[in-house]
């Protein structure tokens, strides 16, 4: 096994250790329904979609073996599981502010086919009332009590999957990298998360803060009561009377479901 520490993260080499694959590939499908740069009719096509699916399965097989072929090249691959397409969301009758950023996106006139054909080729698992990173969350949780947190990987772009101790891969061409994050950083990512927000789900209580206060702000933070203590603290300054609705809310807005 051999380490290189990369900021608060490490990237991990495993060789020849059997390791089973959770893919969450919802991003894979969206990504898959649009032309890539170096398709020849891309700048024709003022919106980038494709319009025959034929062209998205083959971009989308094309990405999903490329990332077990390289993982495979670290591992002994013995199971992977897909996740996509999971529907009814309990989060948006939290608060009709979620995602609600996202409503005049325009869609790919292929996501819906090519989430059926991920389910279809892939005996792909998907759930209702949840989100897709919920099932994986939860597909992880029990893989890891049973097995070991090192028996068991999730692959994924989306950073909601740092609050956990886990190993992530990022498949995303700029990163690519394998991160094994600990106990105290993913408590730390958590909580981090609940300053800064998520910008893609429309989640933010504290508009102006980043990164750089919540390093500071929860710095002598070690435990979860410390970090709750102090997140409380920042609701009650910020909301007053609804500092306890706001941050329940908040909570199980940003945590994933085990």
């Amino acid at each position: 096994m051999v380490f290189t520490r990369s900021s608060n993260y490490y990237y991990i080499y495993i060789y020849n250790k059997e390791m089973i694959l959770l893919i969450d590939a919802d991003s894979l499908i969206f990504a898959s329904c649009y032309r890539s740069k170096s398709d020849v009719n891309y700048e024709i096509y003022p919106d980038n979609f494709y319009t025959n699916i034929k062209d998205s399965i083959n971009k989308f097989d094309e990405q999903y073996m490329k990332i077990v072929n390289d993982l495979e090249q670290l591992y002994d691959i013995d199971k992977v599981v897909t996740f996509n397409g999971s529907k009814g969301n309990f989060r948006k009758q939290l608060t009709p502010t979620y995602k609600a950023n996202r409503k005049k996106q325009e869609l790919p006139p292929l996501l819906h086919p090519m989430h059926q054909y991920v389910k279809d080729n892939y005996d792909s698992k998907f759930c209702f009332g949840m989100e897709t990173d919920d099932l994986v969350a939860r597909y992880w949780k029990k893989i890891s009590d049973q097995f070991g947190r090192e028996e068991v990987m999730i692959v994924s772009i989306d950073k909601d999957y740092k609050q956990f101790p886990c190993l992530l891969y990022n498949y995303h061409y700029k990163h690519k990298v394998i991160l094994d994050i600990s106990e105290s950083e993913a408590l730390y990512n958590f909580y981090e998360q609940c300053i800064v927000g998520d910008t893609a789900d429309n989640v933010n209580y504290f508009r102006g803060k980043g990164k750089k206060f919540a390093e500071k702000y929860f710095k002598d933070c070690r435990t979860k009561y410390q970090y709750t203590k102090k997140l409380y603290e920042l609701f009650i300054k910020q909301y007053k009377g609804k500092a306890k609705l706001k941050y329940i809310e908040c909570y199980n807005l940003l945590k994933l479901r085990t």
